[in-house]
């Protein structure tokens, strides 16, 4: 019992452990690297769910990332809808996402049956120009 840490390890430590350990049952794997809880009647809990998480988070893959949510705890899904004043709204998340600025300028270019919204370069001398090609619209909109 004196190999199992008292705080659950993670990061690359819980990689490593978990490599060494790779010969073992899952649920002694997470045991020796610290996730057991005592229950209120004194039995150890695996806890597979937080060792899971963990090791997600080490190799980077974070399954709830906070950064992604508006402030309102709705996720973006990237669909909007026409309200009925006839605007569309692209929320704060989307432009977070994109670095973009207050003042901002965009060229709207219509199409059949789409909107292109095209940031005007405010370094480029000739910004005129709003030709584009079909090669640089991504099909699946």
């Amino acid at each position: 019992m004196d190999d199992i840490p008292t705080t659950p390890i993670i990061g690359k430590a819980l990689l490593q452990k978990a490599k060494e350990l790779s010969r073992m049952p899952r649920k002694e794997i997470a045991r020796r690297c610290g996730y057991v809880t005592v229950t209120n009647s004194g039995r150890a809990r695996i806890n597979l769910t937080d060792f899971y998480d963990a090791l997600l988070a080490a190799r980077g893959l974070d399954l709830n990332p906070e950064t992604s949510k508006d402030g309102r705890g709705r996720e973006p899904t990237y669909l909007v809808s026409v309200h009925r004043n006839g605007q569309i709204v692209i929320g704060s998340t989307y432009t977070q996402e994109m670095h973009l600025k207050q003042g901002d300028e965009f060229l709207i270019k219509l199409g059949y049956k789409h909107i292109h919204l095209v940031q005007v370069d405010k370094n480029k001398t000739d910004e005129t120009d709003t030709d584009f090609d079909d090669e640089d619209v991504d099909s699946d909109y």
